[in-house]
């Protein structure tokens, strides 16, 4: 197992730690969110889990954790996923996996949300790592092309690019596209969000900001906890 792996590791394990029995919790999508899921099956709690996206209920379900859905089950009492940056004041990029739409949807239904991740993940300034963007299918070049003024706007030059896997666009759980903004830097990025909310056909984007309450970050010494 490599140091980024083990790092995500325990940080997943000690997020399952937080978890009590009777709880409704937000699972989260992607390879450390795995860890996560994996240690609380583990533990083998009477919790009702509500996914992020179906990869993530296949894997639940799997390891024997009752599913629910968002609406259907009373408040989520704490949502547990990863991310791709961890920058100043607990902002985030989310995305890198495609569920953001429904990971954001389940954050902001949680009473509380904790973000895990390796050491890697914890940056001084957002944006180099490419910022997810989710749109509609529907005249989905039009939007990009509206994204690009958006961007151009927050003084971000680059164009996004459409996702695409074994030359086909990536389609979301909800049949949406991708678009990936390499945005370098993102000095402002409550602007940056109201500003690609903004534009007709976006569906959201992969910046988290004011919604982690705090974070796991693995490390070489073990695990560093993190507030906003």
């Amino acid at each position: 197992m490599s140091d980024a792996e083990a790092q995500k590791r325990a940080a997943g394990e000690a997020a399952a730690r937080l978890v009590e029995s009777g709880m409704v919790v937000g699972l989260g999508t992607g390879s450390t969110a795995a860890w996560f899921v994996r240690a609380l099956a583990a533990r083998k709690l009477d919790i009702l889990g509500v996914p992020t996206s179906q990869a993530t209920a296949d894997l639940a379900a799997g390891l024997g954790i009752r599913l629910g859905e968002l609406g259907e089950t009373r408040t989520i009492d704490l949502t547990v996923d990863g991310a791709d940056e961890i920058g100043p004041g607990l902002s985030l990029i989310k995305g890198g996996g495609g569920a953001l739409l429904r990971e954001k949807l389940v954050w902001e239904a949680s009473k509380s949300c904790v973000v895990i991740a390796d050491a890697a993940k914890n940056v001084k300034t957002l944006g180099k790592f490419a910022l997810p963007i989710e749109v509609v299918a529907f005249g989905h070049k039009t939007t990009a092309a509206r994204i690009c003024d958006a961007l151009a706007e927050c003084e971000i030059g680059m164009a996004p690019i459409l996702r695409r896997r074994d030359g086909e666009p990536v389609r979301t759980d909800g049949g949406n596209l991708i678009y990936d903004a390499p945005c370098g830097r993102i000095e402002e990025p409550a602007v940056l969000a109201a500003a690609l909310k903004s534009v007709t056909g976006v569906v959201d984007h992969g910046l988290f900001l004011d919604l982690a309450d705090r974070a796991l970050i693995g490390g070489p010494d073990g695990v560093v906890e993190l507030d906003p």
